[in-house]
C-alpha cells in the first residue's frame, strides 16, 4: 500500500527536511508510528486527515543525528542515551528522531535495561501494537513487517509478538492498548485482552504519573465510557481507581434510575459527555460525581444516599492526589462534584444565592455574552447536571428549568452588575472600620448583605452600611458613605 505524504509534509516541511538530510548523509530515515498509521486509517475510511505529531526513525546513531542538526535547529538530547534525539523546529515544533534499536533486559516492567542499536526490522518488532509498528518512506511506501495492514483493517488492537511478553516488557502497555481501542473506536484481539486480564495487578508497577497520563488520555476519548467499562472487564479499574470500582452492585432506586446500579449510571453520563465534550477534567467530574454514594449508604445503615456530593468531594481528593494531579485540577473537579445536586436547585434559591452559585470562579476579563468564559465553573456545573440528569430517569426536566434561570440571571447581572460590585458596595475593611472585630460574625454579617445587594434589595452604599450596621446592632455610625461608589 502507498500512503500519500504530500499532507503530513505540507504540515510538517521540518519534519521532510530531517528525512531528506539524513538521506543525502547516507542513513535510511522512515515515518513511524501514529502518524503512519492515522493516515492509512484516514485512507482506508475515506475521511480527512489531520497530521499531528510526526515521528522519525533512522538508521543514524544518536550522535550523528545531533552532529547533522545542531548547527540550524536546537536538539534536545535528554533521551540520547535511549537513542532519541528531538529536533526543534520552526514555531517550536519538535520532532523526535529515534535510532533503530532493540531493547533487552526488562526487569521491573517499566523500561528496558539495555538498548542496543539494530536495523529497522528488529526496531519495528519492539513496538507495543501491529497498528504502532507501520512505517512509511519519504516516498509513502508502507513498510509492514507485523501485520499492521491487517489489523488496521480489521480494526482490532493486537500486540507484536507475544502478548505476555510485551506486556512484561512495560505494564503501562495494559492501559494503553484500552486507550488505543477508545481512541481509534477499535476491538482489543482476544489473545490480547486475556493477557491484559493475567497482568492487570502488575499496573500498580507504574508510577501514578504514568498511569494518570493515560487515563486522561483515554477519557479525551470519545469513548470514555466504554473504556472504563473496558477497565472494569480486564481487572484494571480495581488497581487504579477502586473508588470507581466499588461502585459496582450499588442499587439505586428504580423510579429515578432505571438505567441500574451506580456504576451503570455513572458509564452512562460518562457517555453523554462523550457524545457532547471531550474535556477530561469534566469527565473526572462525571466519573467521581457519585462516589461518595457507597459510604452514604454505610453511614446511615442502607437507609438513603444523603451527604454523598461532600463525602463524594472529599474520596475525589484523595484519589486525584494519589494520580498525582495538580492542587488547581484537584480543587476544580472537586468543586464540581460537590456542587452537582446543589445547582439542580437553582430555581429555588434565593435571587442572591443564585448570582453567588453562578458567581463562583467568575472571570470578568470576558463579557455576560462570553457565558462560558465568563463563569467556567457554572458552566461546568450545567454540563455535569445535564450528562447526570440525562443517564436518569429525570432526562431535560432536571436541567432545563436550571438553563431557563441562568438565563434570567444574565439579564438580572446586567442590572446589579455583579459580585464586584457587592464588594465595591461593602467589603470586610469597612466592617472592621465599624468596629467589628474579625471572626465568623463579620463573615455572616458581610455574606448577608452582599446577598440582598445581588438579589437587587440594595443599590448604594448607603444602604449597604445602613444594613450592616443594623444586622451588628449598631446604630448611628458615621462612616464615608461615598467610598466605591
Amino acid at each position: 500500500m502507498h500512503l500519500c505524504v504530500d499532507r503530513i509534509w505540507g504540515e510538517h516541511p521540518t519534519a521532510k527536511e530531517i528525512v531528506e538530510e539524513l538521506g543525502r548523509a547516507g542513513h535510511l530515515a522512515v515515518l513511524v508510528g501514529g502518524v503512519v498509521r492515522d493516515a492509512l486509517l484516514a485512507e482506508l475510511e475515506g475521511h480527512e486527515f489531520f497530521p499531528q505529531d510526526v515521528d522519525i526513525a533512522t538508521s543514524a546513531p544518536p550522535e550523528v543525528v545531533r552532529r547533522i542538526f545542531a548547527k540550524r535547529y536546537k536538539v534536545l538530547t535528554v533521551g540520547e542515551a535511549f537513542g532519541v534525539v528531538v529536533v526543534v523546529g520552526a514555531g517550536g515544533r519538535q520532532y523526535e528522531v529515534a535510532s533503530f534499536r532493540a531493547e533487552g533486559d526488562y526487569r521491573d516492567g517499566r523500561r528496558p535495561g539495555k538498548v542496543q542499536w539494530a536495523d529497522l526490522a528488529q526496531d519495528l518488532q519492539r513496538r507495543d501494537f501491529t497498528v504502532n509498528g507501520l512505517a512509511a518512506t519519504p516516498q509513502g511506501e508502507v513498510i509492514d513487517l507485523v501485520g499492521g495492514l491487517e489489523d488496521l483493517r480489521r480494526r482490532i488492537i493486537r500486540t507484536i509478538g507475544d502478548p505476555d511478553q510485551r506486556f512484561s516488557e512495560d505494564y503501562l502497555r495494559l492501559l494503553r492498548a484500552v486507550r488505543f481501542a477508545c481512541q481509534l473506536g477499535f476491538s482489543l484481539e482476544e489473545r490480547t485482552k486475556e493477557a491484559i486480564r493475567r497482568h492487570a495487578s502488575k499496573i500498580l508497577r507504574i508510577s501514578w504519573e504514568r498511569i494518570r497520563d493515560e487515563l486522561v488520555r483515554i477519557l479525551r476519548t470519545p469513548r470514555s465510557a466504554q473504556g472504563v467499562q473496558t477497565l472494569a472487564e480486564l481487572g484494571l479499574l480495581s488497581p487504579i481507581l477502586p473508588e470507581v470500582a466499588e461502585l459496582q452492585g450499588v442499587a439505586q432506586p428504580i423510579e429515578y434510575h432505571p438505567e441500574g446500579d451506580v456504576f451503570s449510571h455513572t458509564l452512562l453520563a460518562l457517555s453523554v459527555a462523550d457524545g457532547i465534550w471531550d474535556d477530561p477534567l469534566l469527565k473526572l467530574a462525571l466519573l467521581f460525581h457519585d462516589v461518595g454514594k457507597p459510604q452514604a449508604l454505610r453511614r446511615s445503615d442502607g437507609e438513603n444516599m444523603a451527604g454523598h456530593c461532600r463525602l463524594g468531594a472529599k474520596i475525589t481528593q484523595e484519589a486525584m492526589a494519589r494520580l498525582r494531579f495538580s492542587h488547581k485540577e484537584i480543587e476544580y473537579v472537586s468543586f464540581l462534584v460537590v456542587e452537582h445536586m446543589r445547582v439542580a436547585k437553582l430555581p429555588e434559591m434565593g435571587l442572591g444565592k443564585q448570582v453567588l452559585l453562578l458567581s463562583t470562579g467568575e472571570n470578568g476579563a470576558f463579557g455576560l455574552v462570553q457565558f462560558a468564559q465568563r463563569f467556567p465553573r457554572f458552566a461546568d456545573l450545567l454540563r455535569v447536571l445535564i450528562c447526570d440528569a440525562e443517564a436518569s430517569a429525570h432526562h431535560s426536566s432536571a436541567w432545563l428549568p436550571v438553563l431557563r434561570q441562568a438565563a434570567m440571571l444574565l439579564l438580572h447581572l446586567r442590572r446589579v452588575q455583579g459580585i464586584r460590585r457587592a464588594r465595591e458596595l461593602l467589603s470586610g475593611a469597612d466592617l472592621l472600620a465599624m468596629g467589628e472585630p474579625p471572626g465568623p460574625r463579620l463573615g455572616r454579617v458581610l455574606a448577608e448583605v452582599h446577598e440582598r445587594i445581588l438579589a437587587g434589595d440594595i443599590t448604594t452604599r448607603e444602604e449597604a452600611i445602613a444594613e450592616a450596621a443594623k444586622l451588628l446592632g449598631r446604630k448611628g455610625i458615621d462612616f464615608p458613605v461615598d467610598q466605591g461608589s
